[in-house]
C-alpha cells in the first residue's frame, strides 16, 4: 500500500474522531502505517474529491497515489486487503449488528460530539484555542487566536448539518446520557461491544468518545462523573496491539447479552427514526426533515450522506442468506432497529 516500506499512509489530526477511529484500528490490527500530520507540508499528496479526515493514500497502479476518505468503506477495504485480527465478525448476522452500531457511533454519537463542542461557551473557547494549533502552531499568538475565532465562526453554522439546534439539543443530550449509562452497564461484564475482542462498532464509538470524554469540557465533566468505566475504556481503546483475539471471543448472535440489546434499543429509539425520516426527506426533495424522536420534535436540514448510510445498511441486510437474516431479525427484534429494514 501507500507510503514507505509498504506502510498505509494517511493524514489527519487528533481533533478528528474519525482519524482517531482509524489510527486505533490500524494499531489493533498491527497494520504498519505512516500518519502525516496536517501541520507538515505535503504538496505531493493528492487531494480527495471531498476533503474529509482522515484521508488515506493508496497506490493507483500507475506509480502514484490516490486519495480516499470515509472511515466505514476504508475499514472494510482494510478488512479485504489485510488478513488476521479482523474488526468485523465472520458471522454475517453479527456483522450486520456491528454495521448498525458502527453507523450509530459514526453518525449519531457524532451529533453529541459536535453539539457539545459548539453549543457551550467553554467548549467553543477551548476548541477555538486548541484545534487550529494542531495544524498552525507556528503562527504568532495573535494570528493563531484570529484563526481560532475564524474556525469557530465557520463551524458553529455547520451545526445545522448534524441536526444540533435549540429544538434538537435536548434530544441529543438526553440520548448521550442514556448511552453513557448503557455503555457503563455493558462494561461491567464485557470488554467490548460484541464480546471479548473489538469490532468496527467499538472503534466508531471510541472515535467520538475521544472528544466527548477527553477534550470537550462540558461532556467531559458529565462523563467522568457518570461513567468512569466508559472514560477508562476510551483511553484503553487507544492502543490494543497487545490483544490476541480469537473467533471464540465474539458473542453468539442468537444469545446477545441484555446490555448489548439495550444499546441497540437506544439506536432504535433515536437513530433509526432519524435515518428513516431523513431518507424520506432526501427522496422527496424536502427542504427540511421534520419528525419526532423519543417523543420530541426533531427538525434539521436533510443530509444526503445519511440517506446513503441507510442504503448501505439495507444492502448488507439484503445480501444475508435466509438463515442469517432470520438470526439477525431475531437479534434486532424489539429494539427499533428492525424498522430500518422493514419500513
Amino acid at each position: 500500500m501507500g507510503g514507505s516500506n509498504d506502510r498505509v499512509m494517511l493524514s489527519g489530526v487528533p481533533g478528528s474522531p474519525y482519524t482517531r477511529k482509524m489510527v486505533a484500528l490500524l494499531r489493533y490490527r498491527r497494520i504498519p502505517y505512516s500518519l502525516v500530520q496536517l501541520s507538515h507540508e505535503a504538496p505531493n499528496l493528492p487531494r480527495p474529491k471531498v476533503s474529509l479526515l482522515p484521508t488515506f493514500y493508496f497506490p493507483d497502479g500507475a506509480g502514484g497515489l490516490t486519495a480516499a476518505t470515509d472511515s466505514t468503506p476504508l475499514l472494510r477495504r482494510l478488512e479485504r486487503e489485510h488478513a488476521g485480527r479482523e474488526a468485523r465478525p465472520a458471522d454475517p448476522a453479527l456483522a450486520l449488528i456491528d454495521a448498525v452500531l458502527e453507523d450509530f457511533g459514526d453518525e449519531w454519537l457524532t451529533k453529541a460530539m459536535f453539539h457539545y463542542r459548539w453549543a457551550y461557551e467553554p467548549d467553543i473557547a477551548k476548541a477555538a484555542a486548541v484545534l487550529p494549533a494542531y495544524t498552525r502552531s507556528r503562527l504568532p499568538d495573535e494570528e493563531l487566536q484570529a484563526a481560532g475565532r475564524a474556525f469557530a465562526e465557520r463551524q458553529i453554522p455547520r451545526l445545522r448539518y448534524v441536526g444540533s439546534n435549540p429544538t434538537t439539543g435536548p434530544v441529543i443530550e438526553a440520548s448521550y446520557v442514556r448511552f453513557l449509562d448503557l455503555m457503563e452497564a455493558h462494561l461491567r461484564d464485557h470488554r467490548f461491544l460484541l464480546g471479548g475482542r473489538p469490532a468496527a462498532c467499538d472503534f466508531a464509538a471510541y472515535g467520538q468518545l475521544t472528544q466527548l470524554i477527553h477534550f470537550d469540557p462540558t461532556s467531559m465533566a458529565l462523563t467522568h462523573a457518570r461513567a468512569p468505566r466508559v472514560a477508562a475504556w476510551t483511553l484503553l481503546m487507544e492502543d490494543l496491539t497487545g490483544e490476541e483475539p480469537t473467533e471464540a471471543d465474539w458473542f453468539d448472535a442468537a444469545a446477545l447479552p441484555a446490555t448489548l440489546t439495550a444499546i441497540l434499543a437506544e439506536a432504535g429509539r433515536t437513530y433509526a427514526p432519524l435515518l428513516l425520516a431523513n431518507a424520506r426527506a432526501v427522496r422527496d426533495g424536502a427542504a427540511e426533515v421534520q419528525t419526532h424522536i423519543d417523543g420530541q420534535p426533531w427538525v434539521m436540514q436533510p443530509f444526503p450522506y445519511q440517506a446513503k448510510c441507510l442504503g448501505w445498511l439495507r444492502e448488507e441486510y439484503a445480501a444475508l442468506a435466509p438463515e442469517d437474516r432470520t438470526r439477525a431479525d431475531a437479534a434486532l427484534a424489539g429494539t427499533g432497529c428492525e424498522a430500518m429494514f422493514t419500513a
